[in-house]
């Protein structure tokens, strides 16, 4: 049955990330995945190992859609420009495809981590996006963590209506990215108790 739906690893990956979109990427289940695909969940796991598996595929495949879309929106900008394009496309991708970027957010093994170009090139665009304001370690470090929380924040709260202010969400977005970059240029310098 397997080989006549037509069923590999990669089929079942980017059907289950379209599934994570709908219902949920916490809801992703072998069975729902099965249901799908009209075949029986033992198909499915001669192509996967378990729902780990499945969940960590759609974590690897999802980030590498979101970098692909990040990296699109940067290319050639530096400063302010770079980091609002990264912004608007990370927001985006949140807010269109909540499975997938949920995924993302997963943490995942080390080893894992190394064999998935997404995750690596995410970590490049985010470094390299930042190299235009001039900060080195631990600043870049305390920035990187600052705009990830930022954005996954925002997005996050976005997405569940957790802005009930009647003010536009995205005028508040574009303010915030305004005010992000003010404090990228003008990033405190680190006090010598800190570093001890």
């Amino acid at each position: 049955m397997a080989a006549r739906a037509g069923l590999t690893a990669d089929r079942i990956t980017r059907a289950a990330a379209e599934l994570a979109d709908e219902g949920g990427f916490d809801n992703l289940t072998v069975s729902a995945l099965a249901r799908r695909f009209g075949v029986k969940d033992a198909s499915l796991y001669s192509h996967i190992k378990n729902v780990q598996d499945l969940r960590v595929r759609v974590a690897v495949l999802a980030t590498a859609e979101l970098t692909d879309r990040i990296g699109a929106a940067v290319a050639g900008r530096s400063g302010k420009d770079a980091l609002a394009a990264f912004a608007h496309a990370y927001r985006a991708f949140a807010l269109r495809h909540p499975g997938r970027y949920a995924a993302t957010q997963i943490q995942l093994e080390p080893g894992q981590v190394a064999d998935s170009p997404g995750h690596l090139r995410s970590i490049d665009l985010t470094y390299g996006m930042l190299r235009g304001y001039d900060l080195t370690e631990p600043d870049l470090t305390d920035a990187v963590r600052l705009l990830r929380s930022t954005f996954h924040g925002y997005s996050s709260l976005e997405a569940t209506g957790g802005f009930g202010h009647s003010r536009d969400v995205a005028a508040s977005w574009n303010r915030t990215i305004d005010a992000l970059d003010v404090l990228l240029v003008h990033w405190p310098a680190v006090h010598e108790e800190e570093t001890t």
